[in-house]
């Protein structure tokens, strides 16, 4: 486990902890001054909690229920009975890293003071964190409104003791053995801390960062990708010129257009076609990656300022204010964050379509400038990539499957009083599944380019720098080049692996320099 700790005070947190929490372990501790407003804003709730008038979370019901009032002998069954009732997630295990993404951006929100949790119940929350013990979390049952319930209630359900968690060592088991084996005391929930617990939206939150990080990783190995099929289908490195870029000033299509003509620099390969088979033009899956890439680029920009925004955010209701009242509000709606959760499925799903378009025209004999067909050693004897081309077409037309929004969805819970909600967690839950595809479409891309590289370099032609390291680094993680047929799906595994983990991008990088 990561020993690097992660600090949390009142005023949010950053993409690179959740990360760091989430994916590396490390360790979460609570500031004195999160301690400080956890304690002033209890002052409050307890104040509240004493007199006779209503305060919804505090001494009312929850949702359609809100009207009835609770006397103050049943509160604390009152919020043991809201988690209880609402860990009533289905289907399978979520992620274990999506689980702590989950549980620290939960723990962000109780820190900032603004949720009435006592400073126990949120060190109690840093603890399992720090133990490795991961509620066991379902796939169904958040709206993406009122906070991811379901969810969030499993994880609040641990703290009780209650149901069950993954151990550090991967074994599930009752959460009550695991708190004791790690000298955790439960929790025991008082007035409004069942309901802070779970108004959040955390999940889609976690997984929107998460996301984010896996993007900018895959959009800057599909620049690298794309070069390499430009270069080996002798295309001209002139579209890439920055005054062409310059003068349409999208941010994200001149970042990729460098990124791409830093790669091809020294080729030997690029504009050869126009020695011996004019072309005017080259077709648009390469002459306008950088405008399909940069497109989404400039998508993941706009989603990571709202991500920035969010995790600023103290999402929560009611919440306690710096002037001692306590509001109810609207903020756990999760449309900002279900939109460009959808938004970013959907660029992904053009990234992926394009790939696959050059990694058609490399393995076709009458698109591909003088390669040999499918890329085979012996043509008819050998299939060459012709399977791995399907392969990558069926990831695409899922890929745009995943693209349908679910933000643009609705249903009615609660009795009609949660009558429009966001659907921000199946946003996320649809782009995880979108992110992972695309990484293995850029890997047989990958695959296709290094070998058609391999195949003109053997033809008398000298690849860039930049694809001669791409090539090396690529072949000794395992893909093997061009030769007869072979079992495809492991060389395949290892090219996703091999962008997956961003050692495409290392392997460029020392020749090109640093890649947007």
């Amino acid at each position: 486990m990561d020993m690097h700790t992660v600090v949390v005070g009142t005023s949010g947190t950053t993409a690179e902890d959740v990360v760091a929490v989430a994916r590396h372990g490390a360790r979460v501790e609570l500031s004195a001054a999160a301690v400080e407003a956890l304690a002033a804003a209890r002052l409050i709730v307890d104040a509240l909690a004493a007199k006779p008038e209503p305060v919804y979370g505090v001494s009312t019901g929850f949702g359609a229920l809100a009207s009835r009032h609770i006397s103050p002998e049943l509160r604390a069954q009152l919020q043991r009975n809201i988690v209880r009732s609402h860990a009533a997630g289905m289907g399978p295990r979520v992620e274990r890293e999506v689980v702590r993404a989950l549980m620290f951006l939960r723990l962000k929100t109780v820190a900032s003071g603004h949720t009435g949790v006592r400073p126990e119940v949120a060190q109690t929350m840093a603890d399992l964190l720090n133990a490795g013990i991961t509620p066991v979390v379902h796939e169904y049952g958040s709206l993406g409104c009122s906070g991811d319930l379901a969810p969030l209630s499993h994880c609040a359900l641990t703290l009780m003791g209650e149901g069950d968690a993954e151990g550090p060592d991967g074994t599930v088991r009752p959460a009550d053995e695991l708190l004791a084996a790690h000298g955790i005391t439960p929790v025991e929930l008082r007035e409004k801390e069942g309901l802070a617990l779970l108004n959040g939206t955390d999940g889609m939150l976690g997984m929107l960062v998460m996301a984010l990080a896996d993007l900018k990783n895959l959009y800057t190995s599909a620049d690298i990708t794309a070069a390499l099929s430009l270069e080996a289908l002798l295309g001209t490195d002139k579209v890439l010129a920055p005054e062409l870029h310059a003068i349409r000033p999208h941010p994200g299509q001149g970042v990729s257009a460098d990124n791409m003509l830093r790669v091809l620099a020294g080729s030997g390969l690029t504009g050869h076609h126009q020695d011996d088979a004019p072309r005017v033009q080259d077709a648009y899956s390469v002459r306008c990656a950088p405008q399909v890439n940069g497109a989404g680029r400039d998508t993941l920009d706009y989603a990571a300022v709202v991500a920035g925004r969010e995790l600023a955010s103290s999402v929560d209701n009611p919440v306690v204010l710096p002037d001692g009242r306590v509001e109810s509000n609207g903020n756990f709606h999760g449309a900002p964050v279900a939109y460009v959760l959808d938004f970013l499925a959907i660029v992904a799903a053009d990234l992926g379509s394009i790939c696959e378009r050059r990694t058609d025209r490399l393995l076709d004999k009458n698109r591909s400038h003088g390669l040999p067909p499918f890329l085979a050693d012996d043509a008819g004897v050998d299939s060459g990539l012709m399977i791995a081309q399907y392969t990558q077409a069926a990831l695409v037309s899922e890929m745009k499957r995943l693209a349908v929004p679910a933000s643009a969805d609705s249903i009615p819970s609660s009795a009609m009083q949660e009558d429009h909600v966001s659907m921000g967690w199946s946003a996320a839950r649809k782009l995880r599944t979108a992110v992972d595809n695309l990484a293995r479409i850029v890997a047989v891309e990958l695959y296709a380019a290094t070998r058609a590289v391999e195949i003109r370099a053997a033809q008398g032609l000298t690849p860039a720098p930049a694809s001669q390291a791409a090539v090396a680094a690529l072949r000794a993680a395992g893909a093997e080049g061009p030769g007869p047929d072979r079992f495809l799906a492991p060389d395949l595994a290892a090219a996703d692996t091999f962008v997956r983990e961003g050692r495409l991008v290392a392997a460029v990088e020392p020749v090109t320099g640093p890649l947007a």
